[in-house]
């Protein structure tokens, strides 16, 4: 039944019978964030999108917005495998806890939730210090101009998550690839995405395999006596897909982030100065950069409304589609002072960087702790930071941020 405005409240926006606009809006070279958000969110109502693939939807702007579509229950993930869901690719992402809802969400990210508590992360710091450290040291010794991406801020999320799922250290850079056609948008045919997540399916089998004969201290060991000691828990597929999931994102938004985080204080030298100053604002200043940096080059992972429900003023029928953007959501002026301004010590700092509600990122106290563990290195090591070269950026993914780094210190 669809949900009646209260009496005194506006009545919903009437739905617009225009063509919806392409979308994504933001450029793929640079962070910054389509005036086109700034429009929407001023606009009464929700914008009708499309996409390259699938269906029109509902494009959520609103912080208070995207924390209802992200936080309700009676927006359902698992309902775009019924449908032709919105998206940038060909290739449909239909498999993994992402595209879950609960239960059986819920019994996944159980097994795996033990192991990215703030606890048992805080315990991998020292080691995170060490190995950001050692990764400044060889960018050092490599002299200026050196690739901030491919000598640190690439390998030290993938050596974490490597360690943690006891991948060998002799395998690491065959995951680049993977990951990137995981991401893709459009560099990609169905076929050839469906063949490279064939590939590295393949892989994370055989490694499960070599796992089930020689347990190891490590998130894997764990997942595979979950599966073998209570059938009922967990599928062989989703013990695979698990792990590949776990794999590339736990390492590829951290490693795009960091240099992302480092262009935005290199334009805001006044941040970078008070961050060099007192290390303490670290912790403060990776949630405002979570909160500024608008990541993705568009919103994805639709819900769509199991029943009739009003958002932002419209109603969005049952079985349609909504996207939410974060990155605009966490530019709110009803939410965020002075939004559009980078400020490290902000205080209340509930940004949507990590998401909300049931599918809130797994992995946030692991990427928090190697986010700011890159800060501080960075800050310790090589206070002269600076540009040496021309950003080349990433192309048709779902996350933007350069490819490659030039720097100098």
């Amino acid at each position: 039944m669809r949900l009646q405005a209260e009496a005194g409240e506006p009545s919903a926006a009437p739905r617009p019978a225009c063509e919806p606009m392409p979308y994504p809006f933001n450029e793929a070279a640079g962070l910054a964030l389509s005036d086109a958000y700034e429009q929407a969110r001023d606009q009464h109502g929700l914008l009708r999108v499309r996409l390259a693939y699938g269906e029109p939807a509902w494009l959520v702007t609103r912080y208070a917005d995207a924390r209802l579509v992200l936080g309700d229950r009676r927006f359902s993930r698992a309902a775009g495998a019924e449908h032709d869901e919105p998206r940038q690719s060909e290739a449909r992402r239909t498999n993994g806890i992402l595209s879950m809802d609960p239960p059986d969400h819920t019994r996944l990210r159980t097994l795996v939730a033990k192991g990215f508590t703030v606890h048992q992360v805080e315990k991998l710091r020292p080691g995170i210090r060490d190995l950001a450290c050692a990764l400044i040291d060889e960018l050092m010794a490599a002299g200026p101009p050196a690739d901030l991406v491919d000598r640190f801020a690439l390998p030290l999320p993938v050596a974490v998550i490597c360690r943690l799922l006891g991948v060998p250290e002799r395998d690491r850079p065959r995951f680049r690839v993977w990951s990137d056609a995981a991401l893709s948008t459009s560099s990609l045919t169905a076929e050839e995405f469906e063949a490279s997540r064939e590939a590295l399916r393949a892989y994370m089998r055989q490694l499960i395999d070599e796992h089930r004969r020689s347990p190891q201290d490590d998130l894997m060991t764990g997942l595979i006596d979950a599966r073998d000691c209570d059938d009922g828990r967990l599928t062989e597929l989703e013990l695979v897909d698990l792990c590949v999931g776990i794999l590339v994102a736990g390492h590829e938004t951290t490693a795009t982030q960091i240099p992302n985080f480092v262009l935005t204080l290199l334009a805001h030298p006044d941040q970078l100065v008070r961050l060099r100053d007192d290390p303490s604002l670290i912790p403060g200043a990776v949630e405002e950069l979570l909160r500024f940096v608008p990541l993705g080059s568009g919103a994805g992972f639709p819900r769509y409304a199991t029943e009739d429900i009003e958002v932002g003023g419209t109603v969005v029928r049952a079985g349609e589609p909504v996207l939410v953007a974060v990155g605009a959501a966490n530019r709110d002026a009803l939410r965020f002072e002075a939004p559009e301004r980078l400020d490290i010590e902000r205080q209340g700092n509930q940004h949507l960087g990590f998401g909300h509600g049931v599918h809130h990122c797994l992995g946030a106290p692991l990427a928090r702790v190697e986010l700011q563990e890159a800060l501080r290195a960075l800050r310790l090591r090589l206070p002269g930071l600076h540009l040496a070269g021309d950003v080349v950026w990433k192309t048709q993914m779902l996350v933007r941020g350069p490819r490659s780094l030039p720097v100098g210190w």
